[in-house]
């Protein structure tokens, strides 16, 4: 099997195209769910946040994979296919290594080293395996994607600044200290920017949502004023910074709306919702500065040398995945070979009882442990250096060789792989759940 993933990002589609592909949770266990049952992919997720969807598959065959992939991408999101083609990216094998170690990490982020998507990588990961759409090929990707976005933030400064698209968000809107906030929404990234801004010393913050009851338990965890959602127009008036990240389909804050709570006075509006919550208009409002996550492309959270090493981590990082690969491609050849040389030895031994049964006990274990130390001697050396090679680029040519050499069987070495370890099972820690930089 092969990794595949096809996506769409603020990289490939500007805003008004993400919008129209954004998933909510139900939308993306749809259609990690359809993308498993093609059959072309063995093991699916999605990773789905604010300004990226993406599929990961493992595959039989590329074509087939990508073609069956974007068709359920199209009918999930409900986006024409020849709409979608021009802005979607694909990447196989390595390349899809590569670029869930650059998500992972933060280089791909909207905030470039923003830490919150690795949380949502752990998200995407607890929920594959939950659904069981995840098998060992795409654990072991995540788990492997997992460890390289920790040993960046260990080794470098990528995330030191703490900047999220909220954080970055709130400085383009000049900053919170003093103000009073208005926070529309209760999700993740509601939460973070809640804890940003209390935190960072907002005069007052209040938070409202449709779900009241949402509200409410965000402001006991973290502090605030919890309001109904139908209070939102007198809320604005009493607010000079809002923040909204609803999951609503439409538009939340009207023009109108923006409009009368500002009366021309200075007015902070960070949208961050995907689609959007605030009417495009209310940027032309007198004293209204709306700073949308279009306007937040590209902002850097760390140093152009922390970029750097960051980079030549997931180089690294992405040679030692492939490698294990490779390696990992060779052993069931070197069992399967051994597991016939143990078959031969014991039919042998077994001619050889029927042919002299006057043998004692101790001759045949003599004439056993003789034979069984020959046929060892004989794999040993070229088992050993067929598992030394297969981590190189070429490896696999050499497990290649071996079948052929030894005449093996595929099936029969194709049966070695087809009992799966308990490791393969292990799931990251629930606390995994938790959103930010981009949005779940």
């Amino acid at each position: 099997m092969s990794y595949l993933v096809v996506g769409i990002s603020h990289r490939s589609a500007d805003i008004n195209v993400l919008e129209r592909v954004a998933l909510d949770a139900d939308a993306a266990t749809k259609l990690a769910l359809a993308v498993k049952h093609t059959p072309a992919v063995a093991e699916s997720a999605v990773i789905a946040t604010c300004n990226r969807t993406e599929v990961y598959a493992t595959v039989d065959r590329f074509h087939a994979g990508m073609d069956e992939v974007t068709a359920i991408l199209s009918d999930v999101t409900g986006v024409p296919l020849l709409d979608l083609a021009e802005h979607l990216y694909v990447h196989f094998e390595e390349g899809s290594v590569a670029h869930l170690f650059q998500v992972a990490v933060g280089l791909d982020s909207m905030v470039v080293g923003e830490s919150q998507i690795l949380g949502q990588v752990k998200e995407t990961l607890r929920v594959g395996q939950d659904l069981e759409t995840i098998g060992s090929d795409l654990n072991a990707l995540f788990q492997h994607a997992l460890r390289v976005g920790k040993r960046a933030r260990t080794e470098t400064g990528i995330d030191s600044a703490g900047r999220s698209v909220v954080s970055a968000g709130l400085e383009a809107v000049g900053g919170f200290e003093g103000r009073r906030a208005l926070i529309v929404g209760a999700g993740s990234m509601a939460s973070l920017a809640a804890q940003t801004l209390i935190n960072g010393g907002a005069k007052s913050v209040t938070i409202a949502n449709r779900n009241y009851d949402r509200a409410v338990a965000l402001t006991d965890r973290i502090g605030g004023t919890p309001v109904p959602l139908a209070d939102v127009p007198d809320a604005l008036r009493d607010a000079d910074l809002i923040v909204s990240c609803t999951g609503a389909r439409g538009v939340v804050l009207t023009e109108e709306m923006i409009r009368n709570a500002s009366d021309g006075r200075p007015l902070g509006v960070l949208d961050v919702a995907l689609p959007r919550d605030v009417a495009p208009e209310a940027a032309r409002i007198p004293g209204v500065t709306l700073v949308t996550l279009a306007d937040l492309a590209g902002t850097a959270g760390g140093s152009e040398a922390d970029i750097d090493e960051v980079r030549r981590i997931v180089g690294e990082e992405t040679g030692a995945f492939e490698a294990t690969r490779r390696a990992a491609s060779v052993a069931p050849t070197v069992v399967a070979l051994r597991t016939m040389a143990t078959e031969l030895v014991d039919s042998e031994l077994a001619r050889l009882d029927r042919r002299l049964p006057g043998l004692d006990e101790q001759q045949r274990h003599e004439v056993a442990r003789t034979i069984r130390r020959v046929v060892d001697k004989l794999l040993h050396n070229p088992t050993v250096r067929v598992k030394e090679l297969g981590g190189d680029p070429g490896g696999p040519t050499y497990a290649d060789a071996l079948r052929e050499l030894f005449a093996l069987d595929q099936a029969t070495v194709d049966a070695v792989t087809a009992v799966k370890s308990p490791e393969d099972t292990s799931k990251t820690p629930a606390d995994a759940r938790h959103g930010g930089g981009e949005q779940a």
